[in-house]
């Protein structure tokens, strides 16, 4: 179980502890790749940098090979955690996984309706995904600057929301930014999932026959026209997940990509699509519909989406708030939940098709980002018990 009582408090198991504090120590190093990512793009430096990226390697420049390719791991990450949530996490229980899911319902809908109403009609509306994000390990390691204040309810509800939030990301993704498909890949990728589906039924534990395959699955997908993401998450849910924590093939991929994607796999993201150079009129760009919709997507639609969805569905009496969780928690986590970055730079890169608005759209999401951590920082530091 992810969690237990013991003694009136709330106990997190190990892989929980793993997953938060690798998380934790990514977002550091995130803000760290970012801001390096800019200052060397804006120095004497700067087009050598941006050329490293555009490199090209295999027909396919390196910036493409992080976002199609190594993206695809951390997604397979997010779909094994939840898996694990399922299976004993907090979707285990219908009651209990109903708060997160209601919050990020809301954290999805209000967002989009916001920047909807600021770009219908427009050519931006393709970027309506983007303020519908959030960023794990950005959220988690704000938050995990209380220290100690933070209780373990809070902390298992803004990762379950911020799951949940990359799922609908990934829904999105598939479903509304998916051009042109080539059936007969499509076909192949589809055929080698069910492939994995025989194998979990058969009982194969070993790891290499679902990886090797997840691999070709990952090749078909990226060349049918849907986002070769879904491939992480298709794979994740085939990967079989046993009662025994220390037996299940699940858990020991989750244990061996915890690190690799917090401290390899984000940063390189960050440092490739951070790369802005911003001028001296950078900010000028931040009126437009575009940036507004991000900004206030993201810094008011979020919290405000979050509250009021968690407010509704403990009003229905669906579900009910966690004893040592406060209302004033549960916004200072919809605050965090405005942190898009990684994700909402993601579906900015795969949404929009014209490299200014790309990168007006993630100058945007920084801005946010930033407002966004802070407000969470501070809110949450002034409400938390001491």
């Amino acid at each position: 179980m992810y969690t237990k009582i013991i003694e009136g408090k709330i106990e997190t198991t190990r892989l929980f502890n793993e997953f938060f504090n690798s998380e934790k120590a990514g977002g550091i190093v995130l803000v760290l790749a970012t801001i390096v990512s800019i200052v060397l793009a804006n120095s004497k430096l700067g087009n050598t940098y941006i050329e490293i990226w555009n490199y090209d390697l295999g027909g396919h420049s390196l910036v493409h090979w992080i976002n199609d390719g190594l993206m695809t791991i951390f997604f397979l990450l997010i779909g094994l955690e939840l898996e694990r949530e399922f299976y004993e996490g907090e979707l285990s229980n219908l009651r209990t996984a109903l708060l997160p899911v209601f919050s990020a319902l809301g954290g999805m809908i209000i967002p989009a309706g916001i920047f909807i109403a600021l770009n219908y009609g427009k050519e931006t509306i393709a970027g309506t995904g983007i303020p519908m994000a959030t960023d794990i390990a950005f959220a988690i390691g704000i938050l995990s600057l209380l220290g100690s204040r933070v209780p373990a309810s809070l902390k298992i509800f803004l990762t379950a929301l911020a799951i949940f939030d990359d799922l609908g990301a990934i829904i999105l993704i598939a479903v509304f930014y998916t051009a042109t498909l080539l059936y007969a890949n499509l076909l192949i990728a589809l055929g080698i999932f069910f492939l994995l589906i025989i194998l979990n039924r058969l009982g194969v534990r070993n790891l290499i026959p679902y990886l090797v395959l997840g691999i070709l699955m990952w090749y078909f997908t990226l060349h049918s026209g849907v986002h070769a993401s879904i491939a992480g998450v298709l794979l994740a849910f085939v990967v079989p997940y046993g009662e025994v924590e220390e037996k299940s093939p699940s858990d020991i991929l989750q244990h061996h990509l915890h690190k690799p994607v917090a401290f390899i796999i984000l940063p390189l993201f960050a440092l490739a699509n951070t790369c802005i150079v911003l001028g001296g009129n950078w900010y000028t760009g931040l009126d437009q519909p575009l940036s507004l919709g991000i900004i206030a997507g993201l810094v008011i639609g979020k919290p405000l989406g979050i509250a009021l969805f968690s407010l509704l569905a403990v009003a229905l009496g669906l579900c009910a708030l966690p004893y040592d969780m406060k209302w004033k928690n549960v916004i200072g986590a919809g605050m965090l939940g405005g942190i898009g970055f990684t994700m909402s730079i993601f579906i900015a890169i795969v949404g929009l098709d014209n490299g200014l608005m790309i990168d007006k759209a993630k100058i945007a999401i920084l801005v946010a980002s930033i407002i966004s951590g802070i407000a969470g920082y501070f809110w949450l530091r002034v409400s938390l018990p001491k």
